[in-house]
C-alpha cells in the first residue's frame, strides 16, 4: 500500500512537472514534431511514385497530422496541433525544392515570403506558449460542448480542418515550384503582398503585446487596431493571395482553381475565427461594442 501511494506521488510529480514547466512543454513539441516530419517524410516515399504529386503530399501531411492529434491526446491539450499550421508549409516547399526540383526566382521570393511569415507565427505563438497544462479557450469551450464526441471534434475540427486548409493554399506554391518560370511584375507583387502581411502581423502582434501588459482587460484600440479589430487575421489572409498571385503571375488561367485555397482560408477567420472571438470580447469588455462600431472588420472604415 505505501509503495501504491509512494507510486502515485511520483507520478503526480512527475506529471505536475510536465504540464506546468514551459521548457517541458517546449521539448515535447519539439520533439512530438520532429517525429511527425520523419512520419511524413516515410509515408511520401512509400506511397506509388506514380500516383500524383498533391495526393503523395497531402496523405504525408494527413500522417503527420494524425501523429500529432495523437500525442496531443495523450497530454490532453489540442493546443500541441497549433505550431502546425505555421511549421508544415516552409518545411514541405523546402524539402521539395531540395529533393525533386531546380528552384527559380520565384520560388526563391516564395521561399523567402512563406519562411519569413512562418518564422514570425511561430515565434508569436511561443511567446504565448505557457505550458501543456493550457490549451486554446475555444477548445475548452468545444470540449464542454461535446464531451463525448471531443476527440472526434479535436481530430476533425481542430487538427484535420486547418490541415486541408493550409495544404490547399500551399498547392500554388507547389505548382510554383514545378513550373520554374521567369519572374515578372505581379511575381515581386506577389511576394511584397506576402512580406507585406507578415510584417503587418508582427507590428499588430507587438502592439497587443505590449498594451495587454498595461491595460489588462481593457480593448486594444491604438496603432494598427484602431484601423482594423483583427489585423493580424488581415495578413493571415493576404499572405496566401500573395503566393496566389505568384503562380498566376507565371502560370496563367488555367491554375485559377489553386486559388480555393486562399478563399478557404479567408472564409475561416471571416465566418469562424473572428465571430467567435468578437462574441468572447463582446461578453467580456463592455466598451467592445462601441469599438466594434467605430472600427472595420480587416479593413479600415471609409469615415
Amino acid at each position: 500500500m505505501d509503495r501504491f501511494k509512494l507510486s502515485t506521488t511520483v507520478m503526480g510529480t512527475i506529471k505536475q512537472t510536465i504540464y506546468q514547466s514551459r521548457k517541458t512543454g517546449f521539448l515535447i513539441i519539439f520533439l512530438t514534431y520532429i517525429i511527425a516530419l520523419g512520419i511524413a517524410i516515410f509515408t511520401f516515399q512509400s506511397v506509388n511514385p506514380d500516383q500524383h504529386l498533391l495526393w503523395r503530399l497531402f496523405l504525408a501531411d494527413f500522417a503527420a497530422t494524425v501523429f500529432v492529434w495523437f500525442i496531443g491526446m495523450i497530454f490532453d491539450n489540442a493546443s500541441l496541433y497549433d505550431p502546425y499550421w505555421s511549421v508544415a508549409p516552409p518545411l514541405l516547399l523546402t524539402l521539395l525544392a531540395i529533393k525533386w526540383y531546380s528552384v527559380d526566382i520565384p520560388f526563391l521570393l516564395l521561399l523567402t515570403g512563406v519562411w519569413i511569415w512562418a518564422i514570425r507565427l511561430t515565434v508569436n505563438w511561443g511567446y504565448t506558449f505557457k505550458n501543456l497544462g493550457i490549451q486554446d479557450w475555444r477548445y475548452d469551450k468545444y470540449k464542454q460542448q461535446f464531451p463525448i464526441l471531443w476527440q472526434l471534434v479535436n481530430f476533425t475540427g481542430i487538427n484535420l480542418m486547418p490541415t486541408i486548409i493550409v495544404f490547399l493554399a500551399m498547392i500554388p506554391g507547389i505548382y510554383l515550384l514545378e513550373l520554374c518560370g521567369s519572374a515578372n511584375l505581379f511575381t515581386i507583387i506577389g511576394f511584397l503582398i506576402c512580406t507585406g502581411a507578415a510584417t503587418l502581423q508582427y507590428f499588430a502582434d507587438r502592439q497587443i503585446h505590449r498594451f495587454r501588459k498595461t491595460n489588462p482587460g481593457k480593448v486594444c484600440n491604438i496603432g494598427l487596431w484602431s484601423f482594423s479589430r483583427h489585423p493580424n487575421y488581415l495578413g493571415e489572409i493576404a499572405m496566401w493571395w500573395g503566393v496566389f498571385i505568384m503562380l498566376l503571375s507565371i502560370g496563367g488561367k488555367e491554375y485559377t482553381w489553386t486559388g480555393t485555397g486562399a478563399l478557404v482560408n479567408s472564409l475561416l477567420f471571416i465566418f469562424i475565427s473572428i465571430p467567435l472571438m468578437e462574441k468572447r470580447q463582446l461578453a467580456n469588455k463592455a466598451e467592445y461594442a462601441t469599438y466594434r462600431k467605430q472600427t472595420g472588420m480587416l479593413l479600415p472604415k471609409i469615415k
